[in-house]
């Protein structure tokens, strides 16, 4: 199961945050959804100005925000590798500098950030993150949203961009009182389940190519309390 099919079968009317929504790939299906609202968050400059010129030519509503989203206020470096003069922008990260890989060089973007609490959302129904090694600061930062208004999220998470956070983006979660599983082999399947040493092989330099099969690194999250519902609505 895919991101864009967890969030249509278990869409509600309401606000969708895309957190790191690129060129719209994600955002701009969600936003032809009933009664959605979708807030698209790109600090990237030039992915940003990509995704203003697609969401466009597609027509649909939505709000773009330039800001990184994070755990408090303020302004960080988004580093960005270069390989042969290309930016790999899928690699743009706030959680890692790239400094140690000497097979790269980097360009840098000072960001502001903000917290999702900041936004003041009342009826926030989804959340998609994919923040290349930020997701925690992300989440510590929605904290207070995701207890009073409970939405469903969909996570990119990834030991090549933080070491241990397939480990701790869970646990963060847990303390809030959510379920995190992982879909393989056409079921969602337990957290338990996940082994990052054989699920997800990778190296963390971007100029370095393959990966382990499977390489699962797309992780989805409901309130504990959801569960049964959520799990009958995505079999």
């Amino acid at each position: 199961m895919d991101e864009l099919s967890f969030h249509t079968r278990l869409h509600a009317a309401g606000t969708i945050l895309d957190v790191g929504a690129h060129d719209g790939l994600l955002a701009i299906p969600l936003a032809r959804l009933q009664g959605a609202r979708v807030v698209a968050f790109e600090p990237l400059p030039s992915a940003f100005a990509r995704l203003r010129a697609a969401v466009g030519a597609a027509g649909v509503a939505m709000e773009l925000r330039p800001e990184a989203l994070g755990s408090e206020p303020g302004t960080l470096t988004l580093s960005v590798p270069v390989l042969d003069g290309v930016a790999a922008e899928q690699w743009a990260s706030l959680a890692k500098s790239y400094e140690s890989f000497g097979s790269v060089t980097t360009e840098r973007h000072t960001v502001e950030v903000i917290t999702v609490d900041s936004l003041g959302l009342a009826d926030l129904q989804h959340m998609k993150v994919d923040a290349e090694g930020f997701e925690e600061e992300v989440l510590r930062g929605a904290a207070a949203t995701l207890t009073r208004c409970r939405p469903v999220l969909s996570l990119e998470v990834e030991e090549r961009h933080r070491a241990g956070s397939t480990r701790d983006v869970p646990a963060l979660l847990a303390s809030l009182g959510y379920e995190t599983r992982f879909w393989l082999g056409g079921a969602m399947r337990p957290l338990a389940e996940f082994d990052a040493a054989t699920m997800q092989v990778a190296s963390p330099d971007p100029s370095v190519f393959g990966a382990s099969d499977p390489y699962v690194f797309t992780f989805y999250a409901w309130p504990i309390e959801r569960a049964a519902e959520v799990l009958a609505r995505l079999s």
